[in-house]
């Protein structure tokens, strides 16, 4: 039986407007659909007759990959949208093209930005259901439902776990994200990075800061590997690519101070040999492509949830 839900019609902005309730629900249905990952015939009808248009106005492999499959997964209809090849080129404003798009009767925009905030102005302006793929440095609220899905999947509970977040937190909305759902569930979260990575208001988000690497990963059960984001970043955030990897690079023997079953994540793409070494990131405590292909399951339940209803475990 199909039935509305919490987030039936929701708009999936930030963390903070998803409770403990909506969460699990989206880890219920996300469980559902990565068994339906593992058929022969992965293909549903559930979400047929719904239109999704993916816009994204930043590279992307991952997320929007994954949202592509999960909406045709699911039986929609999926458009991508990028700004290399749209008039926004010409000079038309973001609102015209949101609103050019809403006039196509799409169901739902799944957005990525550069400008903070992006999505927010979005979901004010459009009558569709509208997700937040990754706004500027503010909210990446699907990757830290995969992530925390992962780590659930490892048989970890969160409540007063240790939780290291290493590398470029200054631009990172993977890591503000991260923050919020870990702090929904009781973690005990600890950053480190150059002085010049890390958000002056870090603090304030309750989470213990370290100068060094080795300090924050004593006893971690959770090492969260951020990217560093050249693209995003001016020169001088650090002297040189060796230098930082001498400092903060995730490798074999940082590792040992953590918890032996300690996990690595990390939201990708990687600089091997920068933020983390090559040998760890392939290594049996790395969770990378488990991840990945969490991210489908997980952006398949939120489009199920928020464009039809409820299901079972045989939803069609």
């Amino acid at each position: 039986m199909r039935c509305a839900n919490s987030l039936y019609g929701k708009d999936i902005l930030d963390i903070s407007a998803l409770t403990l309730a909506d969460i699990e629900l989206i880890f219920q249905t996300a469980g559902i659909m990565k068994r339906r990952l593992k058929q022969k015939i992965k293909k549903s009808s559930y979400l047929k007759g719904k239109a999704i248009i993916n816009l994204f106005c930043e590279p992307s492999t991952r997320t929007r990959t994954s949202f592509e499959l999960a909406g045709k997964y699911l039986g929609a209809d999926v458009i991508n949208f990028t700004t290399s090849a749209s008039s926004l080129l010409k000079g038309e404003s973001f609102r015209d093209t949101l609103l050019t798009l809403q006039s196509m009767h799409c169901d739902a925009v799944v957005l990525r930005h550069p400008v903070e905030g992006a999505a927010q102005f979005a979901a004010r302006t459009l009558t569709p259901v509208v997700i937040n793929a990754g706004d500027g440095a503010h909210a990446h609220p699907t990757q830290a439902l995969l992530d925390l899905f992962t780590l659930r999947e490892k048989g970890l509970k969160l409540s007063g776990l240790k939780m290291v977040i290493v590398g470029d937190i200054l631009h990172s909305r993977v890591a503000r994200s991260n923050i919020a759902l870990w702090k929904k569930y009781g973690a005990d979260i600890h950053v480190c990075g150059p002085a010049t990575l890390l958000a002056r208001d870090i603090e304030s988000l309750g989470v213990t800061v370290h100068e060094r690497i080795e300090d924050a990963l004593e006893g971690a059960a959770v090492i969260n590997v951020l990217r560093i984001q050249l693209e995003r970043q001016q020169k001088g955030m650090f002297p040189s690519a060796r230098e930082y990897a001498q400092l903060f690079e995730m490798n074999e023997q940082r590792l040992k101070l953590a918890r032996p079953d300690a996990v690595i994540i990390h939201p990708g793409p990687i600089n091997r040999g920068l933020e983390i070494a090559w040998q760890t990131a392939y290594g049996n405590q790395t969770a990378i492509l488990q991840q990945v292909e969490n991210g489908v399951a997980v952006r398949m339940a939120l489009l199920a949830l928020t464009l039809n209803g409820d299901l079972d475990e045989n939803f069609d």
